[in-house]
């Protein structure tokens, strides 16, 4: 397996996540009930699967790696902004949820962040999918691409990380908010 390829097996995940969200979101809109907790665990995922593990993976190892050959500098960069964006977005969603926890009518800001994020999610991945093809055909080595898996491998807590957002990812497709 290659760097590349856990990046795109990450995209697959995500997608997954984005179901959760799309139906969320429109259950949300619907009034029907959505317990806290799982949007709690939503936001979650979103930072600690996407911010701290994908986006990490990408801005450390990938794309430097790439840019290090000075070529398609300006996608990094673009790529870049749209990961701050993501962060932002899902800031709100946090502070919306934690406003909705403590009482606050937030059922709207909510679902509208969360449809925003989907949005993005869907956008961004495909931007990503065009720029994994350009840097596998023009750019990265079947050498460079096994350095930068070896370096996704070692980072041991990542691993983990993963598994357990795969296993909150599970547990949301399992909801019966979800399975309506």
């Amino acid at each position: 397996m290659s760097a590349t390829e856990i990046l795109r097996e990450d995209h697959k995940q995500i997608r997954r996540l984005d179901v959760v969200i799309i139906k969320c979101y429109n259950e949300l809109y619907a009034g029907r009930h959505v317990p806290l907790e799982d949007l709690e665990r939503i936001a979650r995922i979103i930072e600690e699967f996407l911010d701290s593990i994908h986006y990490s993976r990408e801005e450390d190892s990938y794309f430097p790696c790439v840019a290090s050959y000075d070529h398609l500098k300006a996608e990094i960069k673009n790529l870049m902004i749209e990961h701050e964006f993501s962060r932002r977005i899902a800031a709100q969603i946090s502070k919306h949820v934690l406003g909705w926890k403590q009482g606050g009518d937030q059922r709207e800001p909510v679902a509208r962040f969360l449809r925003t994020y989907s949005i993005y999610l869907q956008d961004h991945m495909k931007k990503e999918e065009e720029f994994f093809d350009k840097a596998e055909a023009e750019i990265l080595s079947r050498e460079e691409e096994q350095e930068m898996f070896e370096q996704f491998k070692s980072v041991i807590a990542t691993a983990s990380k993963v598994d357990a957002m795969l296993e909150e990812i599970k547990f949301l497709e399992e909801q019966p908010w979800f399975t309506s």
